[in-house]
């Protein structure tokens, strides 16, 4: 008996009844490069907050400069949980970010803090702060559709290994049902393949199947889990597409590419796990033609009976050569390839910028979330003018040493 009721206790604390008061949450949503991290960070001077990351790239260890992680002394003291705790080749679904963070919510609110979900993977907000999980649904629809054929020997565990092992994919599903593809991300493989399970085993649209409770409720206001205050931190398209390629050039300075050198394997499974994240498969063809390339060099410059012998370069040196092809003048392959890498890692992070934009408008429109809008665009552009303004400084400041250097030289000849 004590464990029924206090079963349903934890039920009535993950989604309150309609007369009870819900918990009250901040999210902090927007396009990557928008400030979202920064303005949570700020908010911790007026208020006592505690930060739950929702960015599905940066909950899993590594990769921090690459996934631009919030450094420990820039988190000027604030509780951060979800960054950077989950393992890099596990995959990290909006239902596990659901079930992590409702907990933790629950204990910021019992130290008398609020909890800021910071983020811009909106399909983790949305089940979040949501009760209904499109995952929940398509799992509990196919069991009744299952039910419901009969003379349909085949079982639901070898239809998901068929559509599995088959050809199909996002792009699939896309040309079959473009309505479920929106909804989900194209690199969540294990959604694509429900849904396309879905379609083989009934000959029916996931998108028909799933539009009644969907529309009656997923994201519907009057249904969240919390009483949310939705903050979009946004800049205009312009601004964002110049500082996200500026960010990227300065994640290369900063270690960027010692990082993807780290978690490259050959034929690695991009799909999963942090090497979805933008930035890791776009450097796999340099990586493996560098690699290739410098060790057959190293074979090359031993003795002939020592050729026999597998010889691979250490990893420090295979980094510097790296950061000297960064930094060379020649139209060598391997500098071709990295640039190459480069601008398809800034024009990927382009993309992504103009997809969470879409999301969010479409959150807006179609669920009517009651979303605040924050213009960042003067403040990213006064960023660029600052980081400008220390370039120039420096070069000023160069330029004085080496002037003074000339004259204490021409000095020195003179009294000699």
């Amino acid at each position: 008996m004590e464990r029924g009721v206090a079963s349903i206790e934890t039920q009535r604390t993950q989604n309150p009844g309609p007369n009870e008061e819900k918990p009250k949450v901040v999210v902090i949503m927007g396009p990557t490069g928008s400030g979202k991290s920064k303005l949570a960070i700020d908010l911790a001077s007026h208020f006592p907050i505690e930060v739950i990351n929702a960015d599905s790239m940066q909950v899993y260890n590594r990769l921090d400069v690459l996934t631009n992680k919030v450094p420990l002394h820039e988190q000027k003291g604030v509780p951060h949980h979800l960054l950077g705790t989950v393992s890099p080749n596990v995959e990290f679904t909006a239902k596990h970010f659901r079930d992590f963070s409702i907990p933790l919510i629950n204990d910021i609110l019992s130290r008398n803090c609020l909890p800021v979900i910071v983020g811009g993977t909106n399909y983790y907000i949305q089940a979040l702060v949501s009760p209904f999980l499109l995952d929940d649904t398509v799992e509990d629809m196919d069991e009744s559709f299952i039910g419901d054929q009969p003379g349909d020997g085949q079982p639901q565990a070898d239809l998901v290994a068929e559509v599995d092992s088959s050809s199909y994919n996002y792009d699939h599903l896309k040309g079959i049902d473009p309505i479920a593809a929106n909804r989900i991300h194209p690199n969540n493989h294990r959604k694509i393949s429900q849904y396309l399970c879905l379609y083989a085993h009934h000959g029916v649209l996931p998108s028909q199947l799933l539009q009644g409770k969907a529309a009656e409720n997923w994201g519907r206001v009057d249904n969240f889990r919390y009483n949310c205050c939705f903050i979009c931190v946004d800049a205009s398209l312009p601004v964002l597409d110049q500082f996200v390629e500026q960010r990227v050039d300065c994640m290369i300075d900063a270690g960027l590419l010692n990082e993807v050198y780290e978690i490259f394997t050959r034929n690695a499974d991009y799909t999963r796990g942090l090497r979805q994240a933008i930035g890791v498969r776009e450097f796999e063809f340099f990586l493996r033609a560098y690699i290739t390339e410098a060790n057959d060099e190293a074979h090359n410059l031993i003795d002939e009976p020592m050729s026999l012998k597998s010889v691979d370069l250490p990893d420090k040196i295979l980094k510097e050569n790296m950061r000297v092809i960064r930094k060379s003048f020649s139209d060598s392959q391997p500098k071709i390839a990295l640039n190459e890498a480069i601008d398809k890692m800034k024009m990927n992070t382009r993309r992504l910028v103009r997809r969470q934009k879409r999301r969010i408008n479409r959150l807006e429109a179609l669920f009517g979330w009651n979303i605040h809008f924050l213009d960042a665009t003067k403040f990213i552009l006064c960023m660029a003018s600052w980081g400008l303004f220390f370039v120039l400084l420096f070069f000023v400041c160069f330029y004085v040493v080496l002037r003074g250097w000339s004259l204490i030289l021409l000095l020195y000849e003179r009294i000699n």
